[in-house]
């Protein structure tokens, strides 16, 4: 049997350039297996019913030896469950030198498994760089004076005098709360920051 594996980082990302090169390659659409899930977690309730499925002599397709890990490590523990314990065939896409169908002699297998942990390392290390570039870009734009998140509401009209009453105990939190239309988060944290 012919399986594939989809996955991607987020549930806004789109799978549909995996989803059609594997349809492509001819992994039937009933034999498609499809995660949105983060790297950092990488819950991966699909993958876990597809190894429920392979059995020995399957083949399993993958458009990129990534979405089998997230990290040199787990793509090589991956890759080692599926082709030595479970006896799976596995294929490639993007990258034909990994197809374990073409040389099951020793020669063969030392080639895949070089051609494997070259790559698992170059990915890996290409995440790590982007990782890196990207907090140095926050970083020198937090130096600048950029500032990240939402920006901040404006008070509302007559704050000021409405957190002063209720510091005199004149009048109760909730009508507070009730007077100037805000959460009892919001009240608290802006009557702190003004120091009223």
């Amino acid at each position: 049997m012919v399986y594939g594996y989809i996955r991607v980082s987020s549930r806004d990302q789109c799978d549909q350039r995996q989803r059609a090169a594997l349809l492509n390659w001819g992994v039937p659409p009933q034999a498609l297996y499809a995660d949105r899930c983060s790297g950092r977690d990488f819950q991966r309730p699909q993958y876990l019913r597809l190894l429920r499925r392979l059995r020995r002599g399957d083949l399993l397709a993958v458009t990129s030896i990534d979405r089998l890990g997230r990290d040199y490590a787990e793509v090589m523990e991956q890759w080692r469950v599926l082709t030595r314990e479970r006896g799976v065939f596995i294929v490639v896409l993007d990258m034909p030198l990994l197809d374990t169908r073409r040389q099951h002699d020793l020669t063969g297998t030392l080639i895949s498994d070089i051609v494997l942990q070259l790559l698992s390392y170059v990915a890996q290390t290409e995440r790590e760089m982007i990782r890196r570039r990207q907090a140095e870009g926050i970083a020198a734009a937090r130096a600048r004076g950029v500032r990240f998140g939402r920006s901040e509401k404006p008070l509302p009209d007559g704050f000021c005098e409405v957190a002063a009453l209720w510091r005199a105990g004149r009048i109760p939190c909730e009508e507070a709360l009730r007077r100037l239309g805000v959460s009892r988060s919001y009240f608290y944290k802006h009557v702190k920051r003004l120091a009223l």
